[in-house]
């Protein structure tokens, strides 16, 4: 593991923050910066990031010293802060569907969805789970970004 991700780990876990949603956005700009700085790519939240972001995870999925849990939560959280800002969507725990225990996902009009588990299965099963095409179906199925004034 880096210097700079453990610096960064050492950071988020030793950190107190207000909220889930808080704690997510702190993690997702975490990812921001090691994005930048260890794999020279930019994340800025846009859809046309979500393929930067699965060339990140296939470079994560090949190190031998990888830490799952918390490659999760970071890249992750990058991934539900798209949805999350795109949608105006809200964090909140919740049961995974058929799972036993409360995750982070994001509540969009009565949707939830769980990035977390997504970059999961992307780590662990491989490009099948590809980040693009689980993109595609979410805004298919969502529709139009919410309108901010």
């Amino acid at each position: 593991m880096s210097d700079l991700l453990n610096g960064i780990r050492k950071r988020l876990e030793s950190a107190s923050f207000p909220d889930l949603g808080a704690m997510m956005e702190a993690y997702a700009q975490s990812a921001v910066k090691l994005a930048h700085d260890e794999f020279h790519h930019e994340l800025d939240f846009s859809s046309d990031s979500i393929d930067a972001l699965d060339e990140i995870l296939i470079l994560v999925g090949e190190s031998p010293e990888r830490d799952v849990d918390f490659e999760v939560r970071l890249w992750g959280s990058y991934l539900g802060e798209v949805l999350r800002r795109r949608y105006a969507g809200i964090w909140e725990m919740t049961q995974y569907p058929g799972g036993a225990m409360a995750v982070p996902a994001i509540d969009v009009r009565g949707s939830r969805l769980f990035p977390l588990m997504k970059v999961y299965r992307r780590l662990t099963v491989g490009e099948e789970e590809d980040l693009r095409g689980f993109y595609s179906m979410v805004t298919e199925r969502l529709g139009k970004p919410a309108q901010v004034n």
